[in-house]
């Protein structure tokens, strides 16, 4: 049985040396990840791994979990809340989720992700799905909910608002990348971002 997910801020450092080593082998070996093939890459026992991931589904989830963390969470003082701070820390997440996005191992997860689903090996996906792009979810709302408590944001459910957000900012840009398209550089990254979050407070800011 897989250990309890690990949160984001927990990872202590030896841990993330281990989880990288496990995401640079998931974008050289795909699907054929393995406890054994970590170790070695990590320089640590396979006894160590099973102490803190439980299997390889734990472990799984723990770099997902690492990779998401990428998209780091908007820092800000619901109670002390401007129009400036929001819109600067909506602007740096949407630059976050798109750097993470384009990068080879977010692409690498979501081509296995989806071949696990089309297969019906349930496993890969569901844990990409809520480690992922749900966990992520999750780090936004609580932000655009406090703007909307500051009277900076307009709007009735947290939920559309995050959905068109992240339209805003994703557009076609994964099927893309996930087609092979990598010409999204990182000067487009922070002109994209700075349009999306001009465009979603154009449609949400109060």
């Amino acid at each position: 049985m897989a250990s309890a997910p690990f949160k984001d801020e927990v990872f202590t450092p030896r841990q993330q040396q281990v989880l990288t080593a496990a995401l640079d082998l998931l974008v050289e070996s795909g699907d054929g990840l393995t406890m054994t093939a970590v170790a070695r890459r990590a320089s640590c026992s396979k006894e160590t791994l099973y102490k803190w991931f439980g299997d390889r589904d734990g472990l799984l989830t723990a770099t997902v979990q690492w990779q998401a963390a990428k998209v780091r969470m908007p820092q800000v003082d619901r109670y002390k809340l401007d129009a400036v701070s929001l819109r600067t820390s909506i602007e740096q997440f949407a630059r976050d989720l798109l750097a993470t996005l384009v990068g080879e191992i977010s692409v690498t997860l979501n081509r296995l992700a989806i071949t696990h689903a089309s297969a019906e090996k349930r496993g890969l996906g569901g844990i990409v799905l809520e480690n992922g792009p749900l966990a992520i979810r999750r780090r936004l709302k609580p932000v655009l909910e406090a703007g909307r408590d500051a009277r900076l944001l307009r709007f009735e459910s947290s939920e559309e608002a995050y959905r068109t957000f992240y339209g805003l900012v994703v557009r076609d840009t994964q099927i893309r990348m996930l087609l092979g398209d990598e010409t999204l550089k990182a000067t487009r990254i922070e002109s994209e971002a700075k349009a999306a979050t001009e465009q979603f407070f154009a449609l949400y800011g109060a």
